[in-house]
């Protein structure tokens, strides 16, 4: 009983040190996460302002197939474990998306999720492992590139994200939003003001800027939610363990003292 509760101790040490380890990893990451939201939502705005009143043909990623047969998801995932269920509630959320589309392939971000792709054989365009804490553009801009390409080269009719949003600590909400094609928000364009758009130097060049940089974006903040609710699920799940471990050895303790009363 005393040596399981020395070996309980340890692990409670090392369950408290990446507790600590997560919530620092978590504040770093949601404080990217919130700096980063104004400026996208500010471009999904102005997008959604700008589609109705844009051709279309101006730009592939406008163009809105007339049947859809298949469809792709980007799912983000994490690298490594003791995340609590924060990937089993992604993965269901995507299969139960799958389900009702008639053909779907995964574009695959991080260990986990490629794992769990690949012992479903699902089809898998492509791979993206070890996605750094602290991600940058150039860490996620091949993702959103491998996602345009399939779009563009009629591979898929439709992409989509699938991340964990951040909401705070406590909670995380796996979620599924489309990429491309690019349409804006569900609203009636006829409530709209008449606004009246002046394309400088012309209307194919402005949207050929922006689009390609709202997917890159889009991608980017979606991996940020991801790892902020990853740190923070990790946080809650080695609290957890630590107060559990705490308990057992407490119980264990009591057991050893009524043993060494039993015996004298």
């Amino acid at each position: 009983l005393r040596r399981r509760v020395r070996s309980i101790k340890n692990i409670q040490q090392l369950t408290r040190a990446m507790q600590l380890v997560a919530a620092s990893k978590m504040r770093r990451a949601q404080e990217a996460v919130v700096a980063s939201r104004p400026f996208e939502e500010r471009l999904r705005t102005i997008l959604n302002d700008l589609a109705p009143y844009a051709d279309p043909e101006l730009s592939p990623l406008l163009q809105r197939r007339a049947e859809v047969r298949k469809v792709a998801l980007v799912l983000i995932t994490t690298d490594r474990g003791l995340v609590g269920p924060m990937n089993v509630n992604l993965l269901r959320t995507a299969l139960r998306f799958g389900a009702e589309k008639p053909a779907i392939s995964y574009i695959a971000v991080g260990r986990k999720g490629i794992g769990s792709l690949r012992r479903m054989r699902a089809p898998v365009s492509a791979e993206f492992p070890g996605i750094p804490d602290r991600p940058t553009t150039s860490d996620t801009n091949p993702i959103a590139r491998a996602a345009v390409d399939e779009f563009v080269s009629g591979s898929v009719d439709e992409v989509y994200l699938g991340f964990t949003r951040f909401i705070n600590t406590l909670r995380q909400e796996p979620t599924i939003r489309r990429l491309l094609p690019l349409v804006p928000e569900e609203e009636d364009i006829d409530d709209l003001p008449p606004i009246q758009y002046l394309f400088e130097p012309d209307p194919q060049t402005v949207m050929d800027l922006i689009l390609p940089r709202f997917v890159e974006l889009a991608m980017y903040q979606a991996i940020l939610e991801s790892k902020a609710s990853q740190f923070s699920a990790q946080m809650v799940a080695m609290r957890n363990a630590t107060d559990a471990a705490g308990d057992l050895i407490s119980e264990l303790t009591l057991a050893a003292n009524k043993a060494r009363q039993t015996r004298i």
